[in-house]
C-alpha cells in the first residue's frame, strides 16, 4: 500500500543538496545553509513550551497537514556486515576480514515527509482508493497549496538543492517535488475510532482451488504409470490429463500468489472522522464541552437544557469549517486560535 492508506497521502521526497558553497558566501556550505534555513522555521504551537511562541509553523497555514517534517540526511547508517551462513561462507572461501561494500550517499539529501488528506479540495471526502494518476493529482494539489502558503520558506530551504534554480512558479514546484518523490512503504496512521474492515485473504478457497487440479493431475499420472492409458468412465488420456492438471495447478498457484500480494497492497479504508477539518473540529468541541461541563455543574434541568441549546447553536458541532480550532495549535482557549 504505497503512499496512499486510510484516505491519506503519506508523501516522501528526497532532494539532493548541492556540493560546496555559493560564490557570494564561500564560508557557508549549501548543506549548512539548508540546516540554518530549517532551524529558522518556527515550530507549531504543539506543546506547552511552544504555545506562547510569537510565530507558528508555516505548515499550519493550510488545512491539509496532519504531520510535516523536513530534515537533512547526511548519509545512510552502516548496519554492519551482511549476514551469511558460516558453513556456506567457509565452503565458498569468504574471508570475514575483507571489508564488504558499504553503501554511501553521493550527496546529502533534504528529506520532506508529510501526512496529508488525499483530496484536492478541503470539502472532499477521504477516498478509499486512488489510481496512481489520481494520487499524482493529489500531490500536485498539495504542492500548489504549499507554494501558495509558504513560498518564501520553501525557496529559502530548497534554493540550496539540485534542480531548484528553474523553479519560478507553483507549477514548477509541482514538477520539482514530483521529481523528488519516492514511494512510502511503511505509512503510520493512528486516528481510527474503530478498526476498519480489513481485506481478508480467503486462504482455504485459494488452497483448495490450487491443490485440487494438481492432486487430480498426480492421480491421473499415477494411473498412467500403472498402465491405465485412459481414465475410467471419462475416456480421457491419463498422461495428458495428468500433465494438464498439474500445469493448471501451477498456473492457479501463481495467480493465487499474485492475488494475495494485490490483496495485501490494498489501502485501508479511511475512518469516519479522519480528515484534518474533522480532527480539528473534534479537538475544539472536546475543549469547549469540557468547559461547558464544568460550568454547568449543579445547574437546574431547565437551565441546563437552555445552556446546552445555546452551546450547540454557538459551536455548531456538525459544521467542520466554522467554530473550529486552527491548525498547528493544541488549545482553542485563545480567540486567535479559533476559526469563527
Amino acid at each position: 500500500m504505497p503512499d496512499l492508506d486510510s484516505g491519506h497521502i503519506f508523501l516522501t521526497t528526497l532532494a539532493p543538496i548541492k556540493p560546496g558553497a555559493p560564490a557570494d558566501d564561500p564560508h557557508t556550505s549549501y548543506e549548512q545553509r539548508v540546516r540554518m534555513a530549517l532551524a529558522m522555521l518556527p515550530t507549531a504551537h504543539q506543546s506547552p513550551a511552544t504555545q506562547e511562541a510569537p510565530f507558528n509553523s508555516p505548515f499550519a497555514r493550510n488545512c491539509r497537514n496532519h504531520l510535516a517534517r523536513m530534515f537533512v540526511l547526511n548519509d545512510v547508517v552502516y548496519n554492519g556486515r551482511n549476514t551469511q551462513n558460516p558453513l556456506v561462507s567457509q565452503i565458498e572461501g569468504h574471508n570475514p576480514l575483507v571489508p564488504q561494500h558499504v553503501d554511501r550517499l553521493k550527496a546529502p539529501y533534504l528529506i520532506f515527509c508529510a501526512d496529508v488528506d488525499a483530496v484536492t479540495q478541503e470539502s472532499d471526502a477521504l477516498p478509499t482508493d486512488l489510481s496512481p494518476q489520481q494520487q499524482q493529482r493529489v500531490r500536485a494539489s498539495y504542492a500548489r497549496e504549499l507554494w501558495a502558503t509558504m513560498r518564501e520558506e520553501l525557496i529559502a530551504v530548497y534554493s540550496n538543492c539540485y534542480g531548484f534554480d528553474t523553479v519560478q512558479s507553483a507549477d514548477d514546484f509541482v514538477a520539482y517535488l514530483e521529481q523528488c518523490h519516492v514511494e512510502t512503504t511503511m505509512p503510520f496512521h493512528d486516528y481510527y475510532l474503530q478498526l476498519p474492515a480489513f481485506h481478508i485473504l480467503p486462504v482455504k478457497p485459494l488452497i483448495y482451488g490450487t491443490l485440487t487440479p494438481f492432486v487430480l493431475g498426480l492421480a491421473a499420472l499415477a494411473l498412467w504409470l500403472m498402465g491405465w492409458t485412459t481414465l475410467p468412465l471419462l475416456g480421457w488420456s491419463s498422461l495428458w490429463t495428468g500433465l494438464g492438471g498439474m500445469l493448471l495447478g501451477v498456473v492457479l498457484a501463481i495467480l493465487a500468489i499474485r492475488y494475495a500480494i494485490r490483496n495485501g497492497e490494498k489501502p485501508l479504508a479511511p475512518g469516519k472522522y479522519d480528515d484534518l477539518p474533522s480532527v480539528l473540529k473534534s479537538l475544539y468541541v472536546q475543549q469547549q464541552f469540557s468547559d461547558f461541563f464544568i460550568e454547568q455543574q449543579g445547574a437546574a434541568p431547565n437551565d441546563l437544557y437552555e445552556a446546552f441549546g445555546a452551546f450547540m447553536s454557538q459551536h455548531k458541532p456538525s459544521n467542520r469549517h466554522t467554530m473550529t480550532q486552527k491548525p498547528g495549535v493544541i488549545s482553542s482557549a485563545d480567540a486567535q486560535n479559533v476559526i469563527s
